[in-house]
């Protein structure tokens, strides 16, 4: 009976074993949606003691590692350089307005003090100290608001079974468990990070995928039952302000308060990996990002990006009405590379001069495009010109009554002209600026 009930439910596109059902924001929680959109800029964090092996937080699935041997990790991290009153404060200037951690990745290890499982920093290494408790209070302190990422696959959980996609070349686990027994593990941890430790802005999760059905170019229906509506629900009613995000690649499902992207702006799907522009909700949207190639500290990734490229980046995903939530991989002992701070500092130099134009926008009424995005607040309408080369525009079927259009810098009018095939302006070189170009206009 059961199994013909599922079908009917798949077939009819409704998902009562999958999402809060019937589940109504409260105001603290659509309040909490407004702020998450006016913030605009957010800092990525994963640490963990993969960063011991400095190949990245995949560390454990890419070379095999078997549980046994990974287990002894934990003797060898000891953080003592770990300042996270240091870390705010860079986020802070960087122009950051919240702070998204991981505090347990797919390796199965909590990087905070849970009674699930002596499988913690607090019980396993030397260091002996919650991670994220420091880091709690330390946001609260500078009023930065606190995410916590949570991976809901486990590469060493017994209970993680029936077994996902990745971590199938791992051994040391046992070849049987109980589903039931891990989402009860989960959602004893996902109680103690919202009781422990204050106000926590939101959840981010991630790992649905590794459950999901995969042809090498889409994924298809669930294996398993990820009992959301009983997660979702908890987590709404210890903190109702608390935003919820799943990294699933699929549509927003009820319960959720927040859409995220991953290495992606919305709807564009370059990984092939992502989510498709008819997957895209109602919901505020996030895109995250690495600075360099890697999530976890990585010793051989070279792969910079530039400051231009990140910052328009950030540009970008304020123009496809996002967040952007751009990562660090702080190394074994605490501290976060050097060339990752000179980045999130020159981000946070050019938002102290420009924020105006990304801080509490909403996406603008110019559909964005390679060489121009538009944001808007205030009956203001931000234009972002990222090619420096080109003096001449034209946005097609622009019917709005201008009433001024000045450059953003320099406070001088911008030639333009109205006419059937939409508005045209031209930007002298004197008034382009290398990243970004950015005319204000007032409409009538």
């Amino acid at each position: 009976m059961r199994a013909i009930i599922i079908i009917l439910l798949i077939l009819l596109n409704v998902k009562p074993l999958f999402s809060q059902e019937n589940y109504t924001p409260t105001a603290e929680n659509l309040e909490a949606r407004e702020w998450f959109e006016d913030a605009k800029f957010g800092l990525f964090i994963h640490w963990g003691v993969y960063s011991i092996l400095g190949d990245g937080e995949w560390v454990m699935n890419n070379q095999n590692i078997a549980v046994d041997s990974y287990e002894k990790l934990p003797a060898f991290f000891n953080p003592v350089e770990y300042d996270p009153a240091e870390w705010v404060a860079m986020a802070k200037a960087a122009g950051m307005k919240y702070i998204t951690i991981t505090s347990r990745h797919h390796d199965g290890f909590s990087m905070f003090d849970t009674q699930a499982s002596d499988y913690n920093i607090v019980q396993r290494t030397n260091y002996k100290k919650d991670v994220l408790k420091a880091l709690s209070e330390a946001c609260k302190k500078e009023g930065i608001k606190l995410f916590f990422y949570y991976s809901l696959l486990d590469w060493r959980h017994d209970d993680y079974f029936p077994r996902g996609r990745t971590g199938t070349g791992i051994k040391g686990r046992a070849e049987t468990g109980d589903w039931d027994k891990y989402i009860a593990f989960m959602k004893t941890q996902l109680t103690e990070l919202l009781t422990n430790y204050g106000d926590i802005a939101g959840i981010w999760f991630d790992g649905h995928w590794d459950q999901k059905e995969w042809d090498g170019k889409k994924f298809g229906a669930a294996k398993v039952d990820w009992h959301y509506d009983e997660i979702y629900t908890l987590i709404h009613d210890l903190q109702p302000q608390c935003l919820i995000g799943n990294n699933h690649h699929i549509a927003p499902i009820s319960g959720e308060d927040f859409q995220m992207f991953e290495k992606d702006l919305p709807g564009k799907n370059t990984t092939g990996w992502g989510t498709s522009s008819t997957d895209i909700g109602a919901l505020p949207k996030e895109v995250c990002e690495t600075i360099n190639g890697s999530w976890g500290f990585n010793l051989q990734d070279k792969k910079h990006k530039s400051d231009k490229e990140l910052i328009q980046y950030l540009i970008n995903a304020a123009g496809y009405g996002s967040n952007l939530l751009l990562n660090v991989g702080p190394m074994p002992n605490g501290k976060i590379q050097a060339e990752h701070i000179s980045s999130l500092k020159s981000i946070g130099d050019w938002l102290k001069t420009h924020g105006t134009s990304i801080y509490g926008t909403r996406q603008g009424p110019v559909a964005p495009s390679s060489s121009m995005v538009s944001t808007q607040k205030d009956g203001i309408v931000y234009l972002h010109l990222l090619n420096d080369q080109k003096d001449t525009y034209l946005i097609p079927h622009f019917s709005e009554k201008i009433k001024k259009m000045t450059f953003f810098s320099s406070g001088k009018k911008v030639v333009h002209t109205v006419n059937e095939f939409g508005l045209t302006f031209s930007v002298p070189s004197g008034e382009r600026e290398a990243i970004d170009t950015i005319i204000e206009m007032q409409l009538k």
